[in-house]
Parts: structure tokens; sequence; C-alpha cells
């Protein structure tokens, strides 16, 4: 009989071990699940602020376009505008020469005018 309550001590014993490691199990369990859920939600913040970065790359690539067009746009106004400059100053140098032209026309008409009036005066 001695021997029968020895083995049930010993089966009593690893029972009680075998109880402890398994509660043991359990608290790592929920410990590991808890951890789990952590990390799940960090997980889905980090998407949602990858997601939202991605949304602000697109906005900036297409601000980035926008302004690229109308910095072309704004070259091709700016020689546009160059070339009416080169023109107009064309224009007002090609009226400058004919000013000067017109000028020493009419200073030669005006000597000759007034000699036309002295030569008159001695008749």
């Amino acid at each position: 009989m001695d021997k029968i309550k020895e083995k049930l001590s010993a089966i009593r014993n690893e029972a009680d071990a075998a109880s402890e490691r398994a509660e043991k199990a359990e608290a790592k369990c929920k410990t590991l699940e808890h951890e789990l859920t952590q990390r799940e939600q960090e997980v889905s913040s980090l998407t949602h602020k990858v997601d939202t970065l991605e949304a602000k790359v697109e906005q900036l690539e297409n601000d980035y376009r926008e302004a690229k067009e109308r910095l072309r746009d704004v070259d091709v106004k700016a020689e546009h505008a160059e070339r009416q400059v080169q023109r107009v100053e064309e224009e007002r140098d090609s009226w400058e020469k004919k000013y000067e032209e017109m000028s020493l026309k009419y200073k030669a008409l005006q000597k000759e005018m007034d000699e036309l009036v002295r030569s008159m005066e001695g008749l």
C-alpha cells in the first residue's frame, strides 16, 4: 500500500507540476496574445501613416507637375516678351535713324532756305 501511496503522491506531484506548467504556459500565451494585439495595432497605425504619407507624396507630385507646367508657361511668355522687346527696340532704332536723317535734311534745308533768303534780300 505504501507503494501505491508513493505512486499516487508521485502522480499528484506530476499533476501539480503539469498544472503549474500549464498555468505558466497559459500566462505566457496571454502575454503573447496581448503583445500580438499591440503589434497588430502598431501595424495598423503604421499602415495608416504609410497610406497618409503616400497620399501626401502623390499630392506633392501633382503640385510639382503643375508648378513645372506653370514655369514652362511663364518661360514661353518670357521668351515671347523678349522677342517683342527686341522688335520694339529695333523699331525704336529705326525711328531714331529716320529722325537723325530727317534732322540732317531739316538742317540742310534750313541752311538752304537761309541762303535763299539772304540772296533774295540782296536783290
